[in-house]
Order: C-alpha cells, then sequence, then structure tokens
C-alpha cells in the first residue's frame, strides 16, 4: 500500500492535475473571502466554505477521473494484479494519496481564519470545525469518484458521471421539493431504484441470480408495506434525497453545531463506496 501511495503522490506532482486541483480550490475560497470576509465584513469565515462547496462539483471530477479508469486504458492494471499485494492495497493507496492532494491547499485555507482574527472576531471553534467536516465532506466525494473512475477506461466518461452525481447531490434537497410526495409516487420511485441497485450488483459480481434474488427480495417488501398500508411511503422520498445529501448535513457546521452523526455518515460513506472500488477491480482481476 505504501508502494502504491508514493507512487501515485509522485505522479500527481509529475503532472498538472495536483497543481490544477490546488489552484482552482485557492481561488474559489479566496473570491469567497473576498466577498464575505473583506467586502461584506462578515467575520464567519465558515460561510467561504459554505459557498466553496460548488467548487467541488468540478475539482472532484479532475482529480479522480484518471486514478483508475487510466490504468485501465493503458493495461497497467494487469502490472497491479500481478504484485504481491492485495486489491484494498491498491485502492486504499491510491485514494490516500489523493487525500493528501486535497489537504495541501485545505492547510492553507486553515491560515485564513488567523488572518482574519487579527483584523476582527472570528469564531476560531467554527471556522475550523467547518474546515474540518469540509475536509471530510471532500474525502467523501473522492470516495465516490474512485468507484466511478473504477467503472470504466473512459477518463471523460468518469468525469461526466461524476459532475452529474456531485451536482444532483448538491441541489437534492432543493430538488426534493419538486418530487413527488405521493405514496404512490414513492412506490414507483423505489421500484426503478431497486432496479439500478441490482444492475450495479450484477455488473460488479457477474452474478445474475445474486442480482435477480436481491431486486425480488426488495420489490416485494416495497409491496408488503403497500398492501398493509400504503401510507407509510407518503413524502418517503423527498426525505430520503434530504437524507443522503452530503452537502446538507456539511451546513450544520457552518450554522456552529458539531454532528457526529454527520462525521459519521461521511465516514460511512467514504468506507462504502471504497469497498465498492475494490470489488469492482476484484470482478475485472478475475476475469
Amino acid at each position: 500500500m505504501i508502494a502504491v501511495f508514493k507512487h501515485e503522490l509522485k505522479s500527481y506532482f509529475h503532472s498538472l492535475t495536483a497543481y490544477v486541483f490546488g489552484a482552482f480550490l485557492l481561488a474559489f475560497v479566496g473570491v469567497g473571502s473576498m466577498l464575505y470576509n473583506l467586502q461584506a465584513a462578515v467575520s464567519n469565515f465558515e460561510f467561504v466554505l459554505s459557498f466553496g462547496c460548488l467548487i467541488f462539483v468540478l475539482i472532484i471530477p479532475i482529480l479522480t477521473m484518471r486514478v483508475i479508469s487510466e490504468e485501465r486504458k493503458q493495461k497497467t492494471d494487469q502490472l497491479l494484479y500481478s504484485l504481491p499485494i492485495s486489491t484494498t492495497d491498491v485502492v486504499v493507496g491510491k485514494y490516500l494519496a489523493l487525500l493528501v492532494i486535497y489537504l495541501i491547499p485545505l492547510c492553507i485555507i486553515s491560515i485564513y481564519p488567523l488572518i482574519f482574527k487579527r483584523f476582527g472576531d472570528v469564531y476560531l471553534l467554527t471556522s475550523y470545525g467547518s474546515i474540518l467536516a469540509f475536509f471530510i465532506l471532500g474525502a467523501a466525494l473522492i470516495s465516490i469518484g474512485v468507484f466511478i473512475s473504477s467503472l470504466t477506461e473512459n477518463q471523460g466518461l468518469a468525469a461526466g458521471i461524476s459532475v452529474a452525481l456531485i451536482l444532483l447531490n448538491y441541489y437534492s434537497v432543493s430538488l426534493s421539493e419538486y418530487v413527488s410526495s405521493t405514496a404512490m409516487g414513492t412506490v414507483i420511485a423505489l421500484c426503478v431504484l431497486i432496479l439500478a441497485l441490482g444492475a450495479v450488483i450484477r455488473y460488479l459480481t457477474k452474478n445474475e441470480n445474486l442480482a435477480y434474488g436481491v431486486c425480488i427480495v426488495l420489490i416485494l417488501a416495497v409491496a408488503a408495506v403497500t398492501y398493509f398500508d400504503v401510507k407509510k411511503f407518503e413524502g418517503l422520498l423527498p426525505n430520503i434525497m434530504k437524507t443522503l445529501s452530503l452537502f446538507e448535513r456539511f451546513y450544520a457546521f457552518v450554522n456552529g453545531v458539531f454532528d457526529m452523526t454527520a462525521i459519521v455518515y461521511y465516514l460511512t460513506v467514504i468506507a462504502f463506496f471504497l469497498f465498492l472500488s475494490v470489488q469492482s477491480l476484484e470482478k475485472r482481476r478475475y476475469n
């Protein structure tokens, strides 16, 4: 794992990826600081991070699109499979290298509250709590990008899917207001999601029986709940969209609340998508 980590870290600094990522992040946060802390004379640095969340839609795909897809395109993933290390070591090593690339500009950003503190009243606890949450939020989004990169050898396609998913998650709370809250609308949406889950399971495992089994069990469960008490589904879909939003949980930190449930949620997302990335590589390895 350490060898993969060092190799990936070196490759990022030998290319423009690390510099472009850091430049975009620092520029966007810098613009936010100028608008909020300097021009508007607002002492809350956490508002800048709330404004800066939107940049994730662009920079996370830039950072993650090549992490595994380039290995598949150049067929160098076959070399990784022949090394005496596990697939988990490969994925975790690559992921940790991405976190270091992300952490470097964030360390520079961490100096901003101390600078502004010299010229006004800055709430350091809230500011640094928000910076920590900002880091874990980005780490969760990076894990999603790694998984998407493991699914295809086309870097452009991986970047496009990542942009779409992050953008959808960013606006999921706003979109939930326009989604049907009726019981039948929720049932239809759940059935579609179950079929999509079955397709993902079939792709990752190449096991049609497992995919069909999961779909049948979940659809029967939905049908049973619908038969006995269909009202349980009323308003469920908008609530799911709000609950799954990574960005909405971050805003609690911006408002001065250190939400441990949000931290646990981010860590769960990281573990889940890294696990899926490992399974995706294992499938290709055995094929």
